[in-house]
């Protein structure tokens, strides 16, 4: 029995993980894919927001602001860089002018601090690339990027470490409450006192199997495209047009492993798993992202991808417990600034938590620090020749684009809510993330998982079931003769 079992690993659940893991309490995460961020948290912007956009007074706002700083400090605690480089939203036109004079208004209701209207000459000295046709744009300083899937990967790790079980590819199929719930899953029955409900688009999904009909979740598809370390430093800051009603627009940003990110598209669909990409839609991210940075290459293109976000029927997040069923909490539509928010939401579900006479004692041995994995390419000469001498491992490059060592991949798997598929060693130490995309080093990443799991090649996987990547191995046989 758990007090409390938690649906859905992405930042979200995670950070709440990590949250409740703060007292004594038996906590399990449930997550029907084989890794965290598999969702929305793993194909975003990876945006820290600083909050001028939601509406004052809305949870967003709200949770934004705060998140904000927090997210900062949990960066700090768990070794995941998240470097400060604020934010420019363009204007084209004067009707632009005053949307940002409107956003900055809304921001300072907010509680976001150094927000300015730069003049364009201004904003061109920032940022000689922009285009030459703006009238100027709105500076705000507290802005920040960071890699989300690193981000929910560390948070996870951390909530393990502090003693919460992770069950993987472990989908909740049905929910019955008596005296306490009983969850069918994948894997068989997980009893609990309550339940938290953040399963990201599948959070109406998950409400309804409870009776509650309250929830209705719109699928919003966001294409991305991500360009190699030789545009990376093409804008230092994020490049935001003004935002629209289908959210805050096609964006131009560095990333925190000096690629450049664009996107994403909006588009409102029925499929809540389809991620696929489109020519079109492609399209239309270059257009946008050129009509900021008119000097992309856009040729220097290594991969593309899209994200779906949990679009609420109305205008906020949804967090709090369900009217149909008590002890369960409803934490739904956390759209952007969802990553954001994350470590701020955590809280209020404390808080919730405790509203409800939940008793809630602090657990002496919480540690909310996490020692991240060493980048063997980051160190000076002596420190990676000592390292080699002690781990031989490292002296073993795996992927060349990157630069990530056989010593850092075993890591990344042999730790708390570790790696077990290809893309959880390349959303951990980045082997595969460069310009070839895992055309070099993917067979030697999965002899690695192989070798660690325990399993056979044919076993290995892209991102779990269905993603096979090798047919299965057939046995020799002995012929006579």
């Amino acid at each position: 029995m758990y007090d409390f079992v938690i649906i859905g690993a992405g930042i979200v659940g995670s950070f709440i993980a990590r949250e409740l893991s703060r007292y004594k309490l038996n906590i399990c995460v449930l997550e029907k894919e084989a890794d965290c961020s598999m969702g929305a948290s793993g194909a975003n912007s990876g945006i820290i927001h600083a909050g001028y956009d939601a509406k004052t007074g809305s949870l967003k706002a709200k949770f934004n602001v705060s998140g904000n700083t927090l997210i900062k400090q949990a960066a700090a605690e768990l070794g995941v860089h998240c470097p400060e480089t604020g934010s420019l939203v363009l204007a084209f036109n004067d009707e632009d002018i005053k949307v940002l004079e409107q956003l900055m208004e809304r921001g300072k209701a907010n509680g976001v601090t150094g927000l300015r209207i730069l003049s364009a000459d201004k904003v061109l000295e920032k940022e000689p690339n922009v285009s030459r046709e703006i009238k100027g744009a709105l500076f705000a300083p507290t802005a920040a990027v960071i890699s989300p899937f690193e981000l929910t990967c560390a948070v996870m790790e951390n909530a393990v470490s502090n003693g919460v079980r992770f069950d993987r590819e472990c989908e909740v199929t049905d929910i019955a409450k008596d005296e306490y719930f009983i969850l069918s899953t994948s894997k068989g029955i997980f009893k609990a006192q309550y339940v938290i409900n953040a399963a990201g688009v599948f959070t109406d999904r998950i409400a309804r199997m409870i009776g509650d009909d309250s929830l209705k979740i719109i699928p919003r598809k966001g294409e991305y495209m991500l360009l190699d370390k030789n545009e990376g430093n093409i804008v230092k800051t994020v490049i935001f047009q003004p935002p629209s009603e289908m959210g805050k627009g096609i964006l131009v940003t560095p990333t925190t492993d000096g690629n450049l990110l664009i996107g994403p598209t909006a588009e409102d669909i029925e499929n809540k798993d389809d991620s696929s990409t489109s020519s079109s839609g492609l399209e239309k991210v270059v257009q946008a992202a050129l009509k900021s940075v008119p000097s992309i290459n856009v040729k220097q293109v290594i991969t593309s991808f899209a994200g779906i976000r949990a679009v609420p029927a109305g205008d906020d997040f949804i967090i709090g417990e369900s009217e149909a069923v008590n002890g369960f909490i409803n934490v739904a539509g956390i759209e952007s600034p969802g990553l954001t928010s994350a470590p701020a939401i955590a809280r209020h579900v404390v808080e919730i938590c405790k509203s409800m006479g939940i008793r809630l004692e602090k657990n002496p041995h919480f540690n909310p620090e996490r020692k991240p994995v060493r980048r063997f390419i980051t160190l000076d000469t002596a420190e990676q020749k000592r390292l080699i001498k002690e781990n031989p491992m490292y002296g073993n490059i795996v992927c060349r684009c990157e630069k990530v060592t056989e010593a850092e991949i075993v890591e990344c798997i042999r730790r708390p809510a570790g790696a077990v598929t290809v893309d959880g060693v390349k959303k951990r130490v980045r082997a595969g993330m460069g310009r070839c995309q895992g055309g070099f080093c993917l067979p030697r990443v999965m002899e690695i998982l192989s070798r660690e799991l325990n399993i056979d090649k044919s076993e290995v996987t892209k991102r779990g079931a269905g993603s096979g990547i090798l047919a299965a191995t057939r046995k020799k046989v002995k012929v006579d003769g």
